[in-house]
């Protein structure tokens, strides 16, 4: 498909951020003296501005990682919000702020004492490598914010990659989630979700980003194995699958377990978690078409940028086009990582899904 009217249309009323990544990641057109200039205006930006402020001097940034908010002063003072901030904006990996980061994320006393802010959050990161198999461990977090900062495929992180495709492997035997869940008993059990042990193996969404943001682990074999997996998931799971995982005597809800069927694309639906983020992370493991749901959403995104170029929402509720701009507004775990500055702005929400559908098809055609 020619999208010359869709990058048109981003070159004149985008943010550096999306003009930015556009140009270095699709059209590769940057000269060192325009990427330098870029790379400027977003350093300008307002939440990389606030962003340096939540840089303490061991290098660390925020508070702990999926932290609780109430510690938070914004949502951005947080670990695993602003490694999203510096991989979404695509800082690259030599700027001090990233290096500093990576080397935080990989030093455990450094990590001790930014868990240390709050007593359950001790208790979390002594537990820290228990779940990894299922989503459920901080590690499984650490891990693949490394990896979405570019260095998923070194050494301290590689190894996650095998738990990862193992985690997605899992999946292929099952006809339901049933077949691996247990059912809480006593006199509680009507009000808990079915559970799995701690050890093990089913995907969940970091597991799936730490593949899409690494690849040393890509081979024809592992490409097809993820297509098989992303596949089968959409045929036998469904819609109400609910999930926990018991770690030793408790139950924990795992990072997004994948238990549910993906959403294909569509203007009519608006979700802040697990909907066009997702889907991008599936059309960057390079599977590209042997993934239905790609394949559905690839032709849905093509027949809504034929009139003009621009992707649109289809007809929403003002509540439904507000929760998806809170969503953009900081890139948390909720939500699909929002890229303008100001969406109050009158093309601002249009420039985001048509850079979203720009990128989205660009991912597609290249696994082609």
């Amino acid at each position: 498909m020619n999208l010359d009217r869709s990058i048109d249309f981003l070159l004149d009323r985008a943010s550096p951020v999306i003009r930015y990544r556009l140009h270095k990641h699709i059209l590769k057109d940057l000269t060192p003296t325009s990427e330098q200039n870029l790379l400027q205006q977003i350093y300008a930006t307002p939440h990389f501005q606030l962003l340096q402020n939540y840089v303490k001097p061991n290098g660390y940034i925020g508070i702990g990682m999926h932290s609780w908010d109430k510690f938070k002063r914004t949502p951005l003072e947080d670990g695993e919000s602003a490694a999203r901030l510096l991989s979404y904006y695509a800082i690259p990996t030599e700027h001090p702020i990233v290096a500093n980061f990576v080397n935080a994320l990989r030093d455990d006393t450094i990590l001790q004492a930014e868990f240390s802010y709050y007593k359950p959050e001790v208790a979390r990161f002594e537990n820290r490598f228990r779940g990894l198999n299922n989503g459920t461990g901080v590690m499984v977090l650490v891990y693949t914010m490394q990896a979405m900062l570019g260095h998923g495929d070194d050494t301290p992180v590689q190894p996650f990659q095998d738990t990862a495709l193992q985690a997605f492997r899992s999946v292929l035997p099952l006809s339901s989630l049933s077949d691996i869940t247990r059912q809480r008993t006593g006199s509680r059990a009507r009000y808990a979700y079915p559970y799995i042990d701690e050890n093990e193996y089913f995907p969940c969404s970091y597991h799936l980003t730490a593949l899409s943001y690494s690849s040393k682990w890509r081979s024809a074999a592992n490409l097809q194995l993820m297509a098989d997996a992303i596949n089968h998931i959409d045929t036998v799971m469904r819609d109400d699958n609910r999930l926990h995982v018991k770690l030793g005597s408790r139950y924990y809800v795992p990072l997004w377990a994948l238990c549910r069927p993906f959403r294909a694309f569509d203007t009519t639906t608006v979700d802040g978690v697990m909907y066009r983020r997702v889907l991008s992370e599936l059309a960057m493991l390079g599977a590209g078409r042997r993934v239905e749901v790609l394949n559905r959403s690839a032709d849905a995104v093509q027949e809504s940028l034929k009139a003009d170029g621009i992707l649109r929402l289809g007809k929403t509720t003002a509540y439904q086009k507000r929760r998806l701009i809170e969503s953009l507004t900081w890139p948390t775990a909720y939500g699909d990582g929002g890229l303008e500055p100001d969406y109050r702005q009158p093309d601002a929400l249009n420039v985001e899904l048509t850079f979203w559908a720009v990128e989205f098809l660009h991912l597609i055609e290249q696994a082609a």
